[in-house]
């Protein structure tokens, strides 16, 4: 909803008003909470039932309790000008049952309509929370630009700082507040990927960035919090929404031309960390 009605990124392409945003994205909460208590009422099986947001995640500049608290605030905290991307403008009603009190500040008359009923319709039970997670968001510097996103430092295809960090702070956070196990729902890298002199697809920074960002990932288990699961983004190489085909974060190689899939070495690199229960992540080398 953001990317494509708020900065106008994706199809259709449009930049709507606050007021705008803030009504769509409650009736988007609502259809969430209906289609929960459907799903609770019909199912045939006992459901696990979720939603999964991309948000941005804020990570501390050091270790200290002052920064820690200044990252988690930043992790919740709500604006105008980016309220559909916020975590707790989307997961406040859901798991709290209200959207947060920052929110009524910031936006004033531009809340959403809410009708009798409608926050408790909202804030279904769920059993976990679901979120996508590639970076880390970081304060700016005098220098003009991101303490993660310096000049030089290590990125993706996409653009996007390489920070596995995220994958520690942000699940910590998220399941301090809201006290639902975290399921990692994509995670991942677009990378120049192509099919070698070998016939192989040989992709050695994938196989690194999955190590990095696992390994902050099992650090948050370590710490006691909830992990329900995670998703690597995506299997095969796929269509990403404004950029088309051209990026590529998938453990499979796909020759769009004559659609031959290939397994690049970032998918069996994955595959050895299902099947040694992720004990490949804490190995420095990797041979296929």
């Amino acid at each position: 909803m953001g990317c494509g009605y708020a900065i106008g990124k994706f199809a259709p392409f449009q930049t709507l008003p606050v007021r705008d945003l803030a009504q769509i994205s409650h009736n988007v909460l609502l259809s969430h909470g209906k289609a929960v208590k459907v799903i609770r009422e019909h199912a045939k099986k006992k459901p696990i039932v979720g939603f999964a947001f991309c948000t941005p995640c804020w990570t501390p500049e050091n270790d200290s309790p002052e920064a820690v608290e200044e990252a988690r605030r930043k992790s919740f905290s709500i604006s105008r000008g980016r309220l559909c991307f916020d975590a707790a403008w989307w997961a406040d009603p859901i798991v709290l049952g209200d959207y947060p009190k920052e929110a009524y500040e910031v936006l004033g008359d531009d809340m959403p309509q809410i009708a009798p009923g409608d926050l408790e319709c909202i804030s279904q039970p769920i059993d976990f929370y679901g979120v996508n997670i590639y970076e880390s968001k970081a304060n700016e510097n005098p220098d003009g630009y991101a303490e993660n996103a310096y000049l030089g430092c290590a990125r993706t295809q996409m653009g996007w700082p390489v920070t596995p960090e995220a994958l520690y702070w942000g699940p910590k956070f998220l399941y301090e507040r809201y006290r639902k196990p975290i399921l990692i729902t994509e995670n991942g890298m677009a990378s120049h990927d192509w099919v070698q002199l070998d016939g192989k697809v040989h992709d050695p920074q994938r196989i690194d960035y999955m190590k990095r960002y696992l390994r902050e990932l099992y650090r948050a288990t370590q710490d006691g919090i909830d992990v329900m699961g995670y998703m690597y983004w995506s299997v095969m190489d796929n269509f990403e929404w404004a950029d088309g085909y051209d990026k590529r974060f998938g453990l499979v190689h796909v020759d769009y031309c004559t659609q031959k899939r290939t397994i690049k070495d970032s998918g069996y690199f994955y595959r050895d960390v299902i099947r040694t229960n992720g004990e490949a992540i804490f190995s420095d080398t990797w041979e296929g």
